[in-house]
């Protein structure tokens, strides 16, 4: 054509090339392709920036289920919100879909919500607070750009939560506090406060503020759009809401005047201890902003959701082992961070959550995988609302993409249009308990062989088979694993179980430039050889005794204490 396509496309731009050519066809047909790039370019961004990925991560119940199930109330996805476990409610929380978590009142998976709110396109990933199942959490925050950290006002700041901080700290998550239950007797404020600043390590700043507490409990003043909000507690539908200027005697009349005073003074107070509220601090994780409410009677979190859609970072860069992903990017590049056993318990088919990082996951479009070097179609990419879930055509950066999995994904696998990424940081674990799988029925022996191997692609335990006797032995974090293994075999692959004990410490990835050494290893301790799922060599020490005088005696052998080496 003769006409190379500039980067940023003027009117002055045009006319002037116009003037300098004879070939106008070819100068308006240049200028066409460029508006064309530019309008994609910018719905790009548009899509990009009404995009809010986050998780809601804290301590055992804390009440994370119960405000995810307000958000959907709030989002319009749902009329009732459920609840996690009250005798008078009889709907349970959509987030928890499994059986089990409506039995135990606790969450065992992480579950991918998503709805629109205010022109902003929300995902939230409800995590489990258990520790047991804290693996799942920690590849939750690779996949989110913001996270609410719940604490219970009566409890304070819990052990599993530090935990969860370290791990956004870690990846420079920016957080958002909201302490809940303030319907319920519980610590002073400004106690919360201190603690929060000491035990997790990072500088707070509430952007609401609670009129008493426990069975006074009257309402939230907002400090961030500066007005008060006087809600009557109802458990499963949004109520009506008074505004009311706090310098106003008006005030008084709502609240009396004792309450109105405290406030006062309490805002007083917040206003010179606490720096001002900056939205960049906060985004860089210096920063976290408190909310306080009562997720379970609605208080406190309109005001919460209002706020995070406002101030929460739209999706940010990734980093792969070879460059740094920007989402702005055209070309699509995506990974996997979780994948779900049996989420249709009529199809018995998994799925593999995809967190798109850049550029536009398209419907049957074809798309590398990079482990395995093939190029893949999807037909039916879904969205989620739990487990119910819907097809869609394309995806943006920030979504999280349903794929059908049929054994072709792993945990951390990158999906791309042709280039070769690897997206690393999703962290694997070296098991802490272990036990022997056993086949109680024998008629059902192929629906249990089908139901450990979909069981153990979720991640949450792993399967190792001793070579000595042939034997399989599960490998978990957590007692609790165990139980929900064998309660998922029976209720939803139709196979029976039983567990039998065995003495394990650890179990160590083995490998070794000296190929004589290492066989030399495996002879010298055959009893406790074993294999995993992708036929590597594993040793199952039985103690930490036996564990070092192995590193002692073999030298050239690498001990490897996570499966991602």
């Amino acid at each position: 054509m003769g006409c190379s396509l500039p980067t940023e496309l003027s009117p002055l731009y045009i006319i002037n090339m116009v003037k300098k050519t004879k070939n106008q066809a070819s100068v308006f047909l240049c200028a066409i392709v460029c508006i064309t790039l530019q309008s994609k370019t910018y719905i790009m961004n548009q899509e990009i920036e009404r995009r809010r990925t986050f998780a809601i991560i804290s301590h055992p119940d804390a009440g994370k289920t119960t405000l995810t199930e307000k958000f959907l109330l709030f989002g319009g996805q749902i009329q009732v919100a459920g609840a996690v476990k009250n005798n008078k409610i009889r709907k349970s929380a959509t987030s928890d879909w499994m059986e089990i978590e409506k039995q135990r009142g606790i969450s065992v998976s992480t579950s991918v919500m998503e709805f629109d709110y205010e022109g902003y396109k929300v995902n939230i990933l409800d995590t489990p607070g258990h520790q047991d199942f804290c693996e799942d959490t920690y590849r939750t925050l690779t996949a989110v750009d913001s996270a609410i950290i719940v604490v219970d006002g009566a409890k304070g700041v819990e052990t599993q939560t530090r935990k969860l901080m370290e791990v956004c700290r870690m990846r420079n998550t920016p957080v958002i506090i909201f302490i809940n239950k303030m319907d319920r007797e519980g610590r002073d404020p400004f106690d919360l406060l201190d603690e929060l600043e000491e035990e997790l390590q990072i500088s707070v700043r509430p952007l609401s503020w609670p009129i008493n507490i426990g069975a006074k409990f009257k309402g939230v003043y907002n400090i961030f759009e500066h007005k008060l909000d006087l809600f009557k507690p109802d458990k499963q539908r949004v109520t009506e809401k008074v505004e009311v200027d706090v310098n106003s005697s008006e005030l008084d009349a709502q609240i009396g005047e004792q309450d109105a005073q405290q406030l006062r003074d309490d805002l007083e107070l917040i206003d010179g201890v606490y720096p001002e509220f900056d939205v960049e601090t906060y985004r860089s994780a210096e920063v976290a902003p408190v909310f306080f409410g009562s997720a379970l009677n609605n208080f406190g979190v309109q005001e919460l959701l209002n706020c995070f859609i406002k101030i929460a970072p739209s999706p940010r860069p990734t980093k792969a082992e070879e460059r740094m992903v920007d989402p702005e990017e055209p070309k699509f590049t995506g990974f996997i961070f979780k994948i779900t056993a049996n989420i249709d318990p009529n199809h018995r088919s998994c799925i593999a959550f995809c967190k798109v990082c850049s550029g536009k996951f398209e419907r049957n479009k074809p798309y590398l995988h990079v482990r395995q070097g093939k190029t893949l179609r999807f037909s039916s990419p879904t969205q989620f609302m739990a487990q119910r879930k819907s097809t869609i055509d394309e995806a943006w950066p920030g979504d999280i993409v349903g794929l059908p999995d049929n054994g072709i994904f792993k945990i951390g696998d990158t999906l791309t249009d042709g280039e070769k990424l690897h997206f690393r940081g999703l962290p694997s674990f070296s098991p802490e308990m272990f036990k022997y799988i056993e086949n109680d029925d024998p008629m059902k022996a192929k629906q249990l062989e089908k139901g450990i191997n979909q069981l153990m692609d979720e991640g949450v335990a792993q399967l190792f088979v001793n070579q000595f006797n042939g034997r399989k032995i599960i490998g978990t974090v957590g007692q609790l694993q165990f139980e929900v293994i064998q309660y998922r075999l029976e209720n939803e692959y139709n196979a029976k179980c039983r567990w039998e004990p065995v003495h394990l410490h650890k179990a160590c990835w083995i490998e070794s430039d000296d190929a004589a050494e290492l066989d030399q290893f495996k002879k010298r301790k055959y009893q406790y050889m074993a294999k995993d799922r992708d036929g590597r060599d594993v040793f199952l020490a039985d103690s930490g005794y036996v564990l070092s005088m192995a590193q002692q005696d073999f030298k050239h052998i690498k001990f490897h204490f996570t499966s991602e080496f």
